[in-house]
């Protein structure tokens, strides 16, 4: 019987439960990433598992956190939308990470590296760049680097497959899989062991009925979510133009008020000019009524005393 059509890799359910379930995969990937750093040998992933409330919550990331046999913390996520704060919001998971190794007692010298691999299915910079690696350097020297503590790997994966079409080394295989796992051309020209072993349990997946199971309700899940955002934006809209549209009335009802008051009793003094500028409907309502008997423009301007 013919296999079920390949899930995608890129969801974040199925990329966590490719390389959560096979840490040496992950290692691979991250070796891959990480090609002038000295190679992972063991690597453990702390949390391996999927809760439910994970598949169906809002703004949830189904991340990989792993440490490797020095010590070194591994953050591993697939992105596949360019969230507003995004680059903010790494960030503060990193620095959560680093921040959480120490208990009471511990010197600083037990801090370990907090490192983190994100693959993204968009550009993030206009740059021809794919692949970026950030750390704590100086601005002018940027050859001198302040510590190791976090540091963070972006992968552009458009980007990225199109500069290293031609193939070449094993981040070049990762990126072709991750973009093209469905070609089967394509796929036959890797070569890189883990990757084929990769492929070869994403198809094991996509023929796991509570695999499928899970990949829609996460599907579902990112789909609500992305619609709500969509709804609450055209809400907002809606909304900010309705409020302009009051608040063009009010600025036009001024400015005929004030060429009544500048035809009655001259130029506006400052103060009255402020009051004018800063008033609501009703007070221009007020207004507007008493110019055509007050004698003096003080007199439009009085403060009720009922």
């Amino acid at each position: 019987m013919p296999g079920q059509p390949l899930l995608d890799p890129k969801l974040d359910v199925i990329f966590k439960r490719l390389f959560a379930e096979a840490p040496d995969l992950l290692a691979n990937l991250i070796n891959a990433v990480r090609s002038d750093e000295p190679p992972i040998v063991e690597l453990q992933v702390l949390n391996p598992q999927i809760a439910p409330e994970e598949l169906t919550g809002k703004f949830i990331v189904l991340d990989i956190l792993a440490r490797d046999q020095t010590g070194q913390l591994f953050n591993i996520e697939m992105q596949t939308r360019n969230h507003a704060g995004w680059p903010s919001r790494s960030l503060y998971y990193l620095a959560r990470n680093l921040g959480r190794q120490l208990q009471a007692g511990d010197g600083y010298q037990q801090v370990q590296p907090v490192i983190g691999i994100h693959l993204m299915d968009f550009d993030l910079f206009e740059e021809e760049q794919a692949c970026w690696a950030f750390e704590l350097r100086d601005r002018q020297r940027p050859q001198i680097r302040l510590d190791r503590s976090l540091q963070l790997h972006l992968i552009e994966l458009p980007k990225a497959d199109r500069l290293h079409s031609q193939g070449g080394s094993t981040l070049a295989d990762w990126i072709l899989y991750l973009k093209h796992w469905q070609e089967d051309v394509l796929m036959q020209s890797i070569e890189s062991p883990a990757v084929k072993k990769a492929h070869a349990r994403l198809q094991a997946l996509s023929d796991d009925d509570e695999a499928r199971r899970l990949a829609f309700v996460r599907e579902r899940a990112l789909h609500d979510e992305v619609t709500e955002k969509a709804e609450a934006e055209a809400r907002g809209r809606l909304a900010g133009k309705a409020e302009g549209k009051i608040e063009g009335k009010i600025e036009g009802r001024a400015d005929s008020l004030r060429r009544l008051l500048q035809l009655r009793f001259g130029a506006l003094p400052d103060a009255l000019e402020q009051r004018l500028q800063c008033a609501d409907e009703a007070e221009l309502t007020t207004w507007t009524e008493r110019v055509l008997f007050a004698g003096q423009l003080e007199q439009v301007f009085a403060e009720d005393k009922g």
